[in-house]
């Protein structure tokens, strides 16, 4: 980076879209500015920043905006990769091609059904988005297998695009999990994935930037489920 570069970050400390471009941008070891928004009253800076959508995370590399944090993830890897800074997505065009698809079945379909357990007001509702979540978690749990080769992560040795993406989610899993009473993280059903649960919260440029459950717990109650 560039000493003229400057570096923002829009978002909150809880939002999983954000954490993961914090995640990214601590494992790059690039300085940045977080600005922490408030979502219900949104700053002008935001506003102008993604007048598509008027939401985080958004990205401002020297004045310009990009928003979208899966894009956002591919940005920072594609100005920010070389010999000494670790690469996010995998260098084989099959194995690039995988990893944004399960990102893609992570946010669309993994995020709707963990999301639907908070929501759900009728307990039938309820267990099944937590059947959808289960099953979810068991074909990532099967990429795990397919990705990893063996070793500790989705991208291999140290944590790639999949797992960054993926363990954005991770807190507010274990929050759901909390919230309704529910087991999602089996160990007869996803023994793989617990165990890289394990290795990625103790990896420094996560752990440093995830929120506790207690304060995901918090923002549930008073935000998403208040009336």
């Amino acid at each position: 980076m560039s000493r003229d570069d400057e570096l923002k970050l829009l978002g909150t400390k809880t939002c999983p879209f954000a954490i993961r471009v914090r995640i990214a941008l601590n494992q790059k070891g690039l300085s940045y500015e977080f600005l922490v928004e408030d979502v219900k009253n949104k700053s002008e800076l935001l506003l102008k920043s993604n007048p598509v959508h008027k939401k985080i995370p958004v990205f401002i590399h020297n004045g310009r905006s990009i928003c979208e944090s899966l894009v956002i993830l591919q940005y920072i890897d594609e100005n920010w990769s070389g010999t000494s800074v670790p690469s996010l997505l995998p260098t084989d065009p099959y194995e690039r091609a995988m990893a944004r698809f399960w990102a893609v079945f992570i946010d669309d379909k993994l995020f709707s059904s963990w999301m639907g357990v908070l929501k759900a007001t009728a307990e039938d509702a309820k267990a099944e988005k937590i059947a959808e979540t289960i099953a979810g978690l068991k074909l990532l749990e099967g990429a795990l297998k397919d990705c990893s080769d063996g070793k500790c992560f989705y991208g291999g040795d140290s944590i790639g695009y999949l797992d960054v993406v993926l363990g954005s989610h991770l807190i507010w899993l274990r929050t759901v999990e909390k919230m309704s009473g529910a087991k999602l993280f089996d160990e007869t059903v996803v023994p793989l994935l617990l165990e890289w649960e394990k290795h990625f919260i103790a990896v420094d440029c996560v752990n440093s930037v995830m929120p506790s459950v207690e304060m995901v717990q918090e923002l549930v109650k008073t935000h998403l489920l208040a009336k």
